[in-house]
């Protein structure tokens, strides 16, 4: 359906306009109508140009603009006499009657656009262009219903637009005009997009769904599964009927599952073709515009420039356009504008001077590896107008000549292409990255920041689109840079494959051609700009500016250096932990072999299952779709408590087997030999509750409750002259449950001080501090922690080791003692069922997806989700306020100390050992005054020459 609440991609530029007089009315001979889908017209132009353009009133006007441009080229064009604007007339349609979710994700209109929507229904009128819409339906069905009645009385009929969901509609004289390419859509550019013709594109779409319109679809289906899908069955309801014959388990019983799903996704994309007409064919005729009229509107909104060309079309004079008055940013899709190879220093520098004008220059580094701390800088794109933009190749090599053999028969080499040196590019473009008067805008921006960190650049100051959209949209979706163009620019970018290839035969970035390399590069730059023009204003109108300003934003420059810093690690300490974690696994499988009477693969789930059920005939197992017995965590954990042995051994074996894997070998390759130390990556926009998460390796998960993980801590060691320092929120979760919730005698426990599971063993249990025994107290601790992430029975029974009717009695016990919990987490689910997300005490929007599945198992996930994510989500919030703080609190105390790690609720800094004990103070303030609540926040610090001394 025709978006209305969604971007859409821009549209190509005014041309040939210019020559074109508007001259119009009905001509002899067959019809054709021309039906333009108005609402894509409007969000095409909005994000195509930029958003200070406004009237002298200060009203927005960009989109006006862009619209009365693409008119007059459309008109140009098509010289056509039949034509219709087509708009929506509202966000709710009957489509909502048939599901309710329909189009529940999307995003109200941007705040600078609304003023518009009138300003553009006047622009149609002022052209004399007949509009049309009606309430209750989509623009889709009106087009439907009028290329039905075309058909009828035997004209053709052409829908300008790029909606796939109007596709269906193509066929028997009725074709598509793409207004970004300028591009007509038959029968077969149909084919080529689905893979079927028309008739079948309403099928397709029931079975792949669409995210941006929310119609469900069935889950593991896309485009391609679908057509082949109704390609072997013929048709949906043919495929649906037949389901239990497909051979795909999974593909089968996601069928059978969804089947009312598939149905309904059906009657949510196909477009009613039958809709009451507001207007009949006849009333599509097309008028000359009237001058006066014209001419005053587009002199009120201050187009000069259309204007002036507007009066030379109708004088008959227009053989040279004049110079715009207006001149905003060119109308083209993202990878059609003005792309530049810049290959000398004064091409650098006009670039420069464009940005330092500009005051916003989008960037993009290219790189020989997805590893910051190591790759090599390939290249660098710029752009300060959509549309526009530009390469800097630094480090290309000559790509490898398809066919010619060297005389020792490896592929012949061209030579390397013209480039500046790399130390000039840097010297040049380090005043201008680092100008505090010109913002610098990245996707994903901590990665180009630490590259260029190692060059000797701090970036500063930036947004980062990346962080624009986690923070807007949370989890509702992915926030890499393809996903957003082609979710708010309708634009499909160039992939790294599609330059480089893959596996074996893939090559390195500075080995691709430099017009290739150009278009990707460029584009990137160009779709960055885009988005950020598109995402940072609906900062303010969706209340989300604190979040990112104070929260998100600081982040990427400080997590960045943070990586560049690293850790340093001891290989001998790893490599005397592999060797005795070697020792204990074999000694582990020995007294396993023992127990179950013969030799087999410990780490072979298969053997294992048949060991423990079919041999020593354990109860509980339970075989999966393959056949083989389920021996994950969650069997072989009850049988454990149960006293099992075997059982106990497994888990044992596994976890020192992990830790030996993951951490102590595979750290000791880790280490980069120029610094000796490891530089994780965080990932900014990974976790639906705004939690940093580390990988490459992943610190976030040496597990400390254990002895063998605290051991791995030894080696994280600081450098010489140094200590480490770890600073830590105690019982942070708990402390928020309180707040969040409001639990007078939980707050007023924190304030005085109390043992917290004490007193909750006191208050549930009913028994006397004084006759607290450390059993009542371990009790208490698993439901305080385990409430927070929606325990059940059956989980707390099994970390209790008691039985399920005795956990169910505690948590009822706990949740009357503590009633404000349980009406809080009511509330709680109520709202996420509501709204699909939660909201930290910052207004973080954590999405729940799963909330209103109506699989049970499913929807109480998603529900324990809801229940933790405020908290959660607080509690990063509270730390990363703190981060973004702490680099300048050290500066102005005239310390040196580096923050090197986060880890959940602990923050690891390293410090010349004079300075280690202010360190320590100074980080343990700002952390507890990071945030203001009505319970007090409690920091821990310690100092060690290692991480494991210092927690």
């Amino acid at each position: 359906m025709t978006e209305t609440n969604a971007p859409a991609p821009a549209a190509p530029a005014l041309a040939g306009a210019e020559t074109a007089p508007l001259e119009t009315g009905p001509a002899a001979g067959p019809r054709t109508y021309y039906l333009v889908d108005g609402s894509g017209f409007i969000f095409r132009a909005f994000h195509a140009l930029p958003m200070m353009n406004r009237r002298s009133d200060g009203v927005p006007v960009n989109a006006v603009y862009g619209y009365a441009n693409m008119l007059l080229k459309l008109l140009a064009d098509i010289k056509a006499d039949h034509v219709a604007v087509v708009f929506d007339a509202s966000r709710e349609n009957f489509r909502n009657a048939i599901y309710a979710d329909y189009k529940a994700n999307r995003a109200e209109p941007p705040e600078e656009l609304i003023p518009q929507f009138p300003l553009i229904r006047e622009a149609t009128l002022a052209f004399e262009l007949p509009m049309v819409e009606k309430e209750g339906y989509e623009a889709d069905d009106l087009i439907a219903t009028y290329c039905r009645l075309a058909k009828e009385e035997g004209s053709k009929v052409v829908i300008v637009s790029s909606d796939k969901d109007l596709m269906q509609l193509v066929g028997d004289g009725v074709t598509m005009l793409d207004p970004i390419k300028n591009k007509v859509i038959d029968e077969a550019e149909v084919v080529e997009k689905f893979g079927l013709p028309p008739k079948c594109v309403v099928d397709i779409q029931a079975l792949a769904g669409d995210p941006v319109d929310n119609v469900p679809g069935v889950p593991g289906i896309g485009v391609k599964t679908a057509a082949q899908l109704i390609s072997d069955y013929g048709d949906l309801d043919s495929l649906l009927a037949r389901a239990h014959e497909i051979k795909q388990p999974k593909r089968r019983e996601s069928l059978i599952q969804y089947a009312d799903q598939a149905r309904i996704s059906r009657d949510l994309v196909r477009l009613d073709a039958h809709v009451d007409a507001p207007l009949g064919l006849d009333g599509m005729i097309v008028d000359p515009p009237d001058r006066t009229r014209l001419v005053a509107f587009l002199e009120a909104q201050g187009f000069r420039s259309i204007t002036a060309r507007v009066q030379a079309e109708l004088d008959g004079t227009a053989d040279t356009p004049p110079t715009p008055a207006i001149d905003p940013a060119p109308v083209v899709a993202p990878g059609e504008g003005s792309y530049e190879l810049v290959q000398d220093e004064e091409s650098l520098k006009a670039w420069i001077d464009r940005a330092v004008e500009a005051g916003t220059v989008a960037f993009d580094t290219e790189t020989n590896s997805l590893d910051a701390a190591i790759c090599d800088l390939v290249g660098v794109s710029l752009s300060v107008t959509p549309g526009e933009a530009c390469y800097i190749p630094i480090c290309h090599v000559g790509a490898e000549s398809q066919g010619a053999l060297a005389l020792d028969g490896e592929a012949a080499a061209q030579p390397a292409p013209k480039q500046i040196p790399l130390e000039r590019v840097v010297a040049l473009l380090k005043p201008l990255l680092e100008d505090p008067s010109v913002l610098k805008v990245g996707h994903n921006l901590k990665y180009d920041y630490l590259v260029l960190a190692r060059h000797g650049v701090d970036t500063q100051p930036v947004d980062d689109t990346m962080l624009l959209s986690y923070v807007l949209d949370g989890g509702a979706h992915g926030h890499g840079m393809d996903e957003l163009a082609q979710l708010h620019l309708g634009h499909k970018t160039i992939s790294f494959s599609e330059l480089c290839g893959t596996g074996k035969k893939q090559i390195t970035f500075d080995r691709v051609p430099l017009d290739k390399a150009l278009a990707y590069a460029a584009e990137d730059a160009d779709v960055t700009l885009r988005l950020h023009r598109l995402l940072k204003p609906r900062l303010l109108a969706e209340r989300m500016t604190t979040v990112y300003e104070t929260i998100e934003r600081p982040l990427a420059r400080i997590v960045g250096r943070m990586e560049f810093e690293g850790v340093r690690i001891d290989r001998q300490v790893l490599a005397g932990l592999s060797a005795e974690f070697a020792g204990r696994l074999a000694a582990l499988e020995t007294e396993i072999h023992g127990l179950a009477g013969r030799p087999f693969n410990v780490g072979s789930p298969k053997q294992l299952g048949e060991v423990l059920f079919d041999e020593m005939s354990i109860q509980g197992g339970k075989k999966g779709k393959t056949g083989a017995y389920a021996t994950g965590s969650e069997i072989l954990e009850p049988l454990a408590v149960q006293g099992i042995e075997i059982a106990r051994k497994v888990l044992d074996w596994r976890q020192l087997s992990k830790l030996k894997g993951t951490y102590t070998d595979a750290l000791q390759t880790q280490i980069n030999p120029k610094t000796g130390r490891v530089h994780t990556s965080f990932s900014l926009a990974a976790t639906n509750t705004g939690r940093l998460s580390s990988n490459d390796p992943n610190l976030q998960n040496i597990p400390i409750r254990t002895e063998e993980g605290r051991k791995i801590r030894y080696a994280f060691v600081a450098e010489e002259g140094c200590k480490l320092i770890s600073v830590d929120y105690s019982q942070i979760e708990l402390r928020l449950v309180a707040e969040i919730a409001g639990i007078g005698a939980l707050k007023q426990a924190f304030h005085d001080g109390t043992d917290i599971h004490a007193l909750t063993a006191s208050q549930v249990f009913g028994v006397p501090l004084a006759e607290m025994t450390g059993e009542t107290r371990r009790k208490a601790k698993a439901i305080n922690f385990g409430i927070i992430y929606g325990i059940s029975a059956f989980g707390l029974a099994n970390q209790l080791g008691i039985p399920q009717s005795e956990a169910s009695v505690f948590i009822k016990a706990y949740l009357e003692k503590f009633s404000e919990l349980k009406v809080w987490m009511d509330e709680t689910r109520r709202t996420a069922r509501e709204k699909g997300f939660v909201t930290t005490l910052f207004g973080r929007k954590c999405h729940v997806p799963g909330i209103k599945d109506p699989n049970p198992a499913r929807r109480g996930f998603a529900e324990r989700q809801a229940i933790n994510a405020p908290i959660q989500g607080t509690a990063a919030d509270i730390i990363k306020r703190a981060m973004a703080r702490l680099p300048d609190a050290l500066e102005e105390a005239g310390l040196k100390a580096r923050m090197l790690l986060q880890v959940h609720d602990e923050l690891v800094f390293e410090a010349p050992e004079a300075e280690a004990e202010k360190t320590a103070e100074i980080a343990r303030r700002v952390m507890e005054a990071s945030a203001t609540l009505g319970v007090p926040l409690v920091a821990e610090a310690g100092i060690g020459d290692n991480w494991a001394a210092a927690h």
